[in-house]
């Protein structure tokens, strides 16, 4: 027997040996690191897998918004289809205006111009308009030209500045223009529109809106035609119904 006895030296318990082999084997955590950052870090690291139930909630939740998205479309798609794109046709209407310029003669009080246009123009709205704060009822009519514009026409016996100016809005003086015998006044709009106003035989007529000058011309021509004639016929009709009396 040696002066050491029984005791044995292994590599198990030679200092550090093991410890090496442990912090190799098993890497030592940072404290306060969450392990899932650990396996992003980490390229070796197995890939995160869902547990069933997590799963199952995953599929729940996109399975609701597909049906969400789906009930959405049903609202949406039938509203779509009930309402119709708008286009330059959806407007052309084509009123018989002098239909409605004679329904409207016995409020105004004289008859409201309908005047004759080339083919190819038409009319989507002709009314009398009255009971306004202002007290100045006119008679409205919209025009389509031929080459797609827009035409307003204007009449009244009753306006003054106040309502003039209402009806110009911004629209600023750029000169003067030859129309049917008569001068206009020529304005232009902010938004681009022309605007022509005149005093065609004691009623104030304003034109506005989006065309060529020439399809102005055309337009006051015709008004200034009507509205003689009209009050040609209004005159005779008079003088009969006086000579009837």
């Amino acid at each position: 027997m040696s002066e050491h006895g029984d005791e044995r030296t292994t590599p198990a318990t030679e200092p550090g040996a093991g410890a090496g082999r442990d912090a190799a084997a098993h890497p030592a955590q940072r404290p306060g690191t969450d392990p899932r950052l650990e396996a992003e870090l980490d390229d070796d690291a197995p890939p995160i897998t869902l547990t069933p139930n997590q799963a199952k909630r995953a599929s729940s939740t996109v399975r609701g918004m597909l049906l969400a998205t789906g009930a959405t479309i049903a609202v949406v798609l039938p509203v779509y289809f009930l309402n119709p794109t708008y286009t330059a046709e959806t407007y052309r209407r084509d009123i018989d205006v002098a239909t409605v310029a004679r329904q409207a003669a016995g409020d105004a009080g004289y008859l409201p111009a309908a005047p004759s246009l080339p083919d190819g123009w038409s009319s989507n709205y002709a009314r009398w308009v009255t009971g306004r704060s202002d007290s100045v009822d006119f008679w409205e009519v919209g025009f389509l030209t031929a080459d797609t514009g827009f035409i307003q026409l204007t009449q009244t016996d009753d306006a003054n500045p106040t309502w003039i100016a209402q009806r110009i809005g911004e629209a600023q003086v750029s000169g003067t223009r030859s129309i049917g015998g008569l001068e206009w006044e020529l304005l232009d709009a902010p938004d681009g529109d022309s605007v022509l106003t005149a005093d065609v035989d004691g009623s104030t007529v304003i034109l506005n809106g989006e065309a060529s000058l020439t399809e102005f011309d055309t337009m006051g021509a015709a008004v200034v035609e009507e509205v003689r004639q009209n009050a040609v016929e209004e005159a005779e009709r008079l003088s009969s119904s006086r000579a009837d009396g």
